[in-house]
């Protein structure tokens, strides 16, 4: 009986104790401290997961962690735009071979006036040809352009390859228009080799602001060029009144043939400040705007204008007094292109025999096949892509070096620069 009495005497209290625990967890549930526990268990345990999976993702990155990336390569790029017009397929076929090399990139293009056959020619040969079409860097404007040299049109087109190289890729470093006329006098080794050595923001724009007669005969004429709406060629009119010069930039003439960084094409086709866009409006009525349209943009522009160099590194004969066009090289200029240390001269006739002593003297080119270098490799030589960082240059990129060295030095010592 005691000790049932002992057990009573203890189990009201205990009783009596319960239900205060159980008033007080029913408390904490109204005032969510529960589940405030229960949130910081969980960050608890969230912070714990973290720390558990940054060791282990350190941990993975530490054991296959590669090496650091290689410098950008120091040997440059180039991006070419070679134009011919009516007839001149095989001449820009030749051309296009001399200039090859699987480094660079090129766009090719047959003006709106060549026959439907032609353009369809070249497409097909540049698609069935076993390098360019495994290694990819060669593309053709099938719609193509209207291209008048008087008018705007050669400068629309330009734009429009440039615009194209700068989609295929921008590892290039300087953008190259030629025509199918024009053929390199060094080989692409020299060029890359000369380029691989000087400062990467020279643009190569024969230029003067000294207008003279042109002044009168194409600055202030305005014209209409029919190649911006019509799909035959014809000549450009004029319309009246004439205009008086700019005054809002200063306006500059030259080589309508050039070199240009990429940094430069981009800022053509972007346009950030909206200059090249009003140039170009501007020189839409201007005779032969190629010869200054690129010019103005160039030295209106402080940025660029310290980058100009006033050289387009080409050798270009004129007859005396200077007729529209240059004189036609033949044998009797090559060692006057030769000494000139020139890139790249114009303008030659189909197949001419001096084209012939440029391969075999200048070029080491054989066969109609491309012209040699570090990257070629199989049997036929050229027939496979070698190491394409193999450079062999040869004498002319001595020549080319010393013309360049000397119109940098013009340009260092701000010599008729922007001038």
């Amino acid at each position: 009986m005691g000790s049932l009495n002992v057990e009573k005497r203890w189990a009201f209290p205990l009783v009596i104790s319960s239900l205060i625990c159980l008033f007080l967890l029913a408390t904490c549930f109204n005032m969510g401290l529960v589940s405030s526990l229960h949130t910081i268990n969980q960050i608890f345990n969230i912070f714990q997961f973290r720390i558990n999976q940054t060791t282990e993702v350190y941990a993975e990155t530490k054991v296959s962690q590669s090496p650091p990336p290689p410098l950008p390569s120091q040997i440059p790029r180039f991006a070419y735009l070679v134009s011919g017009s009516k007839g001149d397929l095989e001449k820009l076929w030749r051309t296009l071979h001399s200039l090859y090399h699987p480094r660079n990139q090129y766009v090719v293009h047959l003006d709106l006036e060549s026959p439907a056959n032609e353009r369809l020619e070249l497409a097909s040969r540049v698609e069935k040809h076993p390098v360019f079409s495994k290694v990819g860097n060669v593309y053709m404007i099938s719609k193509a352009n209207m291209v008048t040299y008087k008018g705007p049109t050669m400068v629309a087109n330009t734009l429009h390859a440039c615009a194209i190289l700068l989609k295929m890729g921008k590892d290039w470093d300087w953008f190259i228009n030629l025509s199918a006329s024009d053929y390199p006098l060094v080989t692409q080794d020299d060029l890359i080799h000369t380029f691989s050595t000087i400062n990467r923001n020279l643009n190569f724009i024969e230029h003067t602001s000294k207008l003279e007669w042109k002044a009168d005969k194409r600055a202030m004429p305005l014209i209409v060029d029919p190649g911006l709406y019509s799909t035959t060629k014809a000549d450009i009119y004029w319309a009246m009144p004439r205009r008086s010069l700019p005054t809002a930039f200063k306006l500059f003439t030259g080589s309508a043939w050039m070199v240009l960084t990429r940094s430069f094409v981009e800022y053509l086709i972007w346009g950030w400040d909206n200059l090249p866009r009003t140039l170009l409006m501007y020189y839409t009525n201007f005779v032969s705007s190629p010869e200054g349209y690129f010019h103005t943009v160039i030295c209106n522009v402080p940025e660029y204008a310290q980058t100009a160099v006033s050289h387009d590194l080409h050798y270009i004969a004129w007859d005396n007094p200077p007729k529209q066009h240059p004189h036609t090289l033949t044998l009797n200029d090559t060692d006057h292109m030769i000494a000139s240390g020139a890139a790249f001269a114009r303008k030659f006739k189909r197949d001419d025999p001096v084209l012939d002593k440029i391969d075999k003297d200048l070029l080491h080119r054989k066969n109609g096949s491309f012209t040699p270098g570090g990257w070629c490799s199989g049997k036929p030589k050229c027939s496979e892509v070698g190491d394409l960082d193999k450079i062999k240059p040869g004498p002319g990129a001595h020549r080319l070096k010393r013309l360049i060295a000397r119109v940098a030095l013009n340009t260092k010592l701000k010599q008729n620069q922007c001038k």
